[in-house]
């Protein structure tokens, strides 16, 4: 099977578009070149703009994917590389595989001169034999993590969490956690309120802390009655109440202890944990939508008083919220 693919958004002018460009080499994995694309390189009319000028680049004409499900065709060539404000690294489920010389020049020459690189998946490799990970924190799918720090010993890596962001390099754990870190990508290139919109084009949780456990012990409750998503969706209606704990388990008929454990076995994290990035996330998009008074945004959101909000804001997104107003909202 051959794909032509021309999924390039040009802009030109002293108003360009951010150019995110996704490096596809020999036995590359399909469902993260999914992710980066509809994350990154779809229209979006719904906003009445683009959010990104996005291409995909191959070392060869022909680029044969992960087991030769098919070959990708169309694409630029290696040099579009060099034009990449971020640049998406290649993946493959073969880690041991060394990757093209050409691909890992490409990615030390984008890390030298200033561009934000990101890998999904295996792509912790790619950017770990190219030797701009030594000394900093990454990520990578568990069932690696033995085979990455045999043979990445200086590599900082955190096998316990879904994303991590190290400034200029991210990386993302296993499969669905791209598309986690893709909108987290989103939320700081354009603010809450468009990743926002963003994963609702996607059918998919606007926020998931990159803190989260990438392996959780039960992804899809033995019974049906268990499964989180009714307490999930009453407590998201009230965030401006003075919920606790012990209201999600009185919403869900169980004690907070069975509470606790369904939230580690379904979400990977704590009830008060998600309740609080629920009510953060909420208190972004009050801010980007305009409310100014800070004490106004900490009750909607149910964060209580303007310094709780300060304080959580900065500890939690490493910015104040007069310093996220005057980001997002001029």
């Amino acid at each position: 099977m051959e794909q032509a693919t021309h999924a390039t958004h040009t802009v030109h002018g002293p108003h360009a578009l951010h150019r995110v460009v996704v490096i596809v080499d020999e036995n590359s994995n399909p469902f993260e070149l999914g992710c980066a694309t509809e994350v990154f390189g779809l229209r979006r009319p719904e906003l009445g703009r683009d959010l990104y000028d996005f291409r995909l680049c191959s070392p060869a004409p022909r680029t044969a994917m992960r087991d030769g499900f098919f070959t990708l065709t169309g694409v630029a060539g290696l040099d579009a590389a060099e034009t990449a404000d971020t640049l998406i690294v290649p993946n493959r489920p073969d880690v041991e595989v060394p990757r093209r010389p050409a691909v890992l020049a490409a990615i030390r020459r984008a890390h030298a001169r200033g561009a934000r690189l990101v890998g999904f998946c295996s792509g912790a490799f790619t950017l770990a034999e190219a030797g701009v990970l030594d000394g900093r924190r990454a990520t990578a799918h568990w069932q690696w993590a033995d085979s990455f720090r045999a043979r990445f010993p200086a590599v900082r890596l955190e096998t316990d969490v879904l994303f991590v962001d190290d400034g200029d390099i991210l990386t993302a754990a296993g499969s669905a956690a791209a598309l986690d870190l893709g909108l987290y990508i989103v939320r700081l290139d354009h603010g809450a309120e468009v990743a926002n919109s963003v994963s609702r084009r996607l059918v998919f949780a606007a926020h998931r802390d990159g803190g989260q456990r990438q392996f959780v012990e039960r992804p899809v409750p033995d019974v049906p009655d268990e499964s989180l998503a009714p307490v999930l969706a009453w407590a998201q209606e009230r965030l401006d109440s003075t919920l606790a704990v012990s209201d999600l388990a009185a919403r869900a008929s169980v004690s907070q202890a069975t509470l606790h454990r369904r939230f580690r076995a379904q979400l990977g994290t704590t009830p008060l944990a998600w309740l609080t990035g629920e009510r953060l996330a909420l208190a972004c998009r009050l801010i980007e939508r305009g409310e100014a008074r800070f004490e106004v945004v900490a009750r909607r959101s149910g964060l209580g008083t303007a310094a709780n909000l300060r304080a959580l804001m900065r500890r939690r997104i490493g910015l104040t919220p007069l310093e996220y107003r005057n980001r997002w909202c001029g």
